[in-house]
């Protein structure tokens, strides 16, 4: 049980309240307001009115034990923005998931859950590799076995949706919530958006009737609620944006908000309760390669050396392929044959992003097809495809075996018909 002292200062004629936070600098107070944004006074001139302590039940184990009890929210550390503070008298970031600090960085934290915290991993998004899911398979399969209620994974948001991809994969038929959550900005910020983002995630976990993995970050630019995302059909689709996460080709699994306490599906889900289908065996040596104009035959055959591959090809799923324009444009059919005959799989997506591949409407498909590269009909993301190659050739090296798993719908991936929104 923490203890952290509420105040009110009067600065200039003006009233703050929150939590006080710890400073650097003695000639100044900083403290977390209620709406998560944190505000420096000096504090000549400051009055300060202390308002009582707040008692937060943070769980057992201190900053990244690997305690807990039943009942219990686990927030895990995977690194990035929302695993960050600022220390104000260098500007510095550091990483910090302890549960003290989310304590002071997320107020309200506490009414929603009790929670203990582990650092996975501190690291950039950009370097982790598939390993890294797979070990974090591993860590929420331990806490699952604990009696955790739900698990928060804390992420970076570059490749967040690869590793909501990878988990839905591994954890199958969970018993309770798994939600990555991720912030665009950091939470020095006046706009960050990164304590909306956990205090959802946590309800949604806690509380939420949906366990599957997922993805809960902003569902608009203003700080009402959050869309939850299946883990399979979410991607980050703006460079800067709050709502830079989207659900492709399909609507959100839910709409969160911790306020109202609503978690409302959009979709059929899978309910809490289910036993863990653990497979966290994953190839790290797989491709995911985008084809363009004037792409080069001897770049296909350079793929030589990887298990798998997915190629992001144009429009319904094409290749420069056209016979007619040989003067012109050379075609890598025949190469991407030769990777199909050398026992390597190769798969389908489009470069659209939205729809589906569509391998029967063109030549291009159709010699596709011919050539042995499969994806005819799925509407995956390139990512999740990617994805999908590197857990499927981790437990399967024959190639028919491996067109078939990766053809069958496992997490949600892919769909049997396309919606009209």
């Amino acid at each position: 049980m923490e203890r952290l002292k509420r105040v009110r200062i009067t600065s200039k004629g003006k009233v703050f309240e929150g939590l006080l936070l710890p400073s650097a600098d003695r000639d100044f107070l900083v403290l977390k307001m209620d709406s998560g944004y944190n505000a420096g006074f000096r504090k000549e001139g400051a009055k300060v009115e202390e308002l009582g302590e707040v008692k937060v039940d943070v769980g057992s184990g201190k900053d990244g034990a690997s305690g807990g009890k039943r009942g219990e929210i686990a927030i895990l550390g995977m690194g990035g923005t929302v695993c960050s503070r600022v220390e104000y008298k260098t500007g510095a970031v550091f990483p910090s998931i302890g549960p003290e600090d989310l304590a002071r960085n997320i107020p309200g934290l506490e009414k929603i859950c009790s929670f203990h915290t582990r650092e996975i991993f501190s690291m950039l998004s950009e370097d982790m590799t598939p390993q890294h899911w797979a070990e974090a398979a591993e860590e929420i399969r331990k806490e699952i076995e604990k009696g955790v209620q739900g698990i928060v994974v804390l992420h970076g948001t570059d490749t967040m949706h690869y590793t909501s991809a990878a988990l839905s994969f591994m954890l199958r038929n969970l018993p309770v919530p798994v939600v990555l959550v991720g912030a665009q900005r950091s939470s020095d910020r006046p706009s960050t958006d990164g304590r909306i983002n956990v205090l959802n995630a946590c309800f949604a976990a806690a509380r939420g009737p949906i366990a599957e993995v997922g993805v809960c970050m902003h569902a608009g630019t203003d700080d009402d609620f959050c869309h939850l995302h299946r883990g399979t059909r979410v991607r980050k689709m703006h460079t800067t944006r709050r709502d830079a996460f989207h659900s492709i080709n399909s609507p959100p699994l839910a709409r969160v908000d911790y306020r109202n306490e609503i978690v409302e599906p959009y979709l059929q889900f899978r309910g809490r309760g289910g036993k863990l289908r653990f497979d966290n065996r994953v190839s790290e040596n797989v491709a995911l390669v985008y084809t363009h104009p004037g792409v080069k035959p001897e770049f296909i055959d350079s793929l030589a050396g990887y298990d798998g591959v997915v190629v992001a090809g144009t429009g319904l799923g094409h290749v420069p392929a056209n016979p007619f324009n040989a003067k012109y444009t050379r075609s890598i059919v025949p190469n991407l044959k030769a990777l199909v005959d050398s026992g390597i799989p190769v798969a389908m997506a489009s470069q659209c992003i939205s729809g589906r591949v569509n391998m029967n409407v063109y030549t291009a498909g159709r010699v596709l097809q011919e050539a042995g590269v499969f994806g005819h009909l799925a509407d995956w993301t390139p990512e999740t495809a990617y994805v999908k190659m590197c857990w499927v050739l981790g437990h399967e090296k024959k190639m028919e075996k491996v067109r078939e798993e990766m053809m069958r719908d496992i997490a949600g991936e892919i769909t049997g018909r396309s919606e009209i929104a």
